[in-house]
């Protein structure tokens, strides 16, 4: 038996459809009914019968920070996919960021332990493998430094720790470090952002770049890596690394609007951001742009790709065949 923690989001719909298509008995938390629509509707994207997958899944509601409402659904569960966070870069937000991301991964990791789960595959981010250093790229050796990163970057990478102690107490282990996980769905949201953006028309892009990568990819080097004897690692799962001006004019162009032609300077990235943070201590506004981030735009970061490559022989998709899919998707949801 499977679990999926983070089920309604953008990894979890679609893992959960690689899964419920493949036959496995599966089990995913909820936390509301309204976020079942929205497995439903990426279930819809690739198959004209949703419903009959969707019933396929054993649905738990719980609480990933609540320890009691998600020991249930472990009876019988040989394998666990946390796919469940919390993204924010508002500083404000680190204590929430602690408890979704750090606090409830050391929770799950313990009731694995105490519950004979035989693997866990941890989804984690670039976030926590920090950024790449004098144009070389970032692998998953990258050197850690606590200064450099969004306050998500910094849970992502403290909830690995807990990871790595439940490898200690003899959990077996993977984590994935996706980049930009381009999929349908969620476009107000996320990298789903990006298509609504460009969809606009839009004539300024930020600077910098990063790895992208598709969620099918993502799905399935997890099923990948939880069938095969490899525990113990951590891999980076990125397809490309692009600036961001030119994953908008991808898209743009397959939306036949205007790309993005002007930068937005860094002086203005620069006032920006404290203006934002300004902002935020009178308003209460929920922070768009701090400092970290705005110096994380003065450089492109780039990632290696090979260890995931090397390991499973695998093979990333084209990124124009994903951009492809995902525009016909907004497209048809616009209607």
């Amino acid at each position: 038996m499977i679990l999926v923690t983070g089920g309604t989001g953008l990894i979890g719909s679609h893992l959960l459809y690689h899964l419920a298509k493949s036959g496995k008995p599966v089990k995913a938390i909820y936390r509301t009914k309204k976020s079942l629509d929205k497995v439903t509707k990426v279930f819809g994207y690739y198959s004209d019968t949703p419903a009959s997958l969707f019933d396929k899944i054993t649905w738990f509601k719980a609480d990933i920070t609540d320890v009691s409402s998600m020991e249930a659904a472990f009876e019988d569960v040989d394998q666990v996919y946390h796919c469940a966070a919390l993204i924010s870069f508002d500083p404000r937000h680190l204590d929430q960021l602690i408890q979704t991301n750090t606090d409830a991964t050391a929770n799950l990791v313990n009731l694995c332990v105490a519950n004979g789960v035989k693997k866990m595959c941890y989804v984690s981010s670039i976030a926590a493998i920090g950024p790449s250093v004098g144009g070389k790229m970032a692998n998953e050796e990258n050197e850690w430094n606590d200064a450099q990163v969004s306050v998500y970057g910094l849970t992502k990478h403290d909830a690995e720790l807990e990871v790595w102690r439940g490898s200690q107490e003899g959990l077996q282990v993977v984590v994935v470090n996706p980049g930009v996980i381009l999929g349908p769905g969620f476009w107000r949201s996320g990298s789903g952002s990006f298509f609504t953006y460009a969809n606009k028309g839009k004539k300024r892009f930020v600077p910098g770049g990063t790895g992208f990568v598709s969620v099918n990819d993502v799905v399935n080097s997890m099923t990948q890596l939880m069938d095969s004897d490899i525990a113990g690692e951590r891999f980076i799962l990125v397809g490309a690394n692009l600036g961001y001006g030119d994953i908008f004019g991808k898209i743009a162009a397959r939306f036949g609007v205007d790309a993005p032609k002007k930068q937005v300077p860094f002086w203005v990235l620069e006032f920006f951001w404290r203006w934002d943070w300004l902002r935020s201590k009178l308003r209460r506004k929920r922070r768009r742009l701090t400092k970290n981030m705005t110096k994380g735009l003065y450089q492109r970061e780039i990632y290696d790709n090979s260890k995931i490559k090397n390991a499973l022989s695998f093979t990333f998709e084209s990124l124009d065949d994903t951009l492809d899919f995902c525009c016909e998707k907004f497209k048809s949801d616009s209607l």
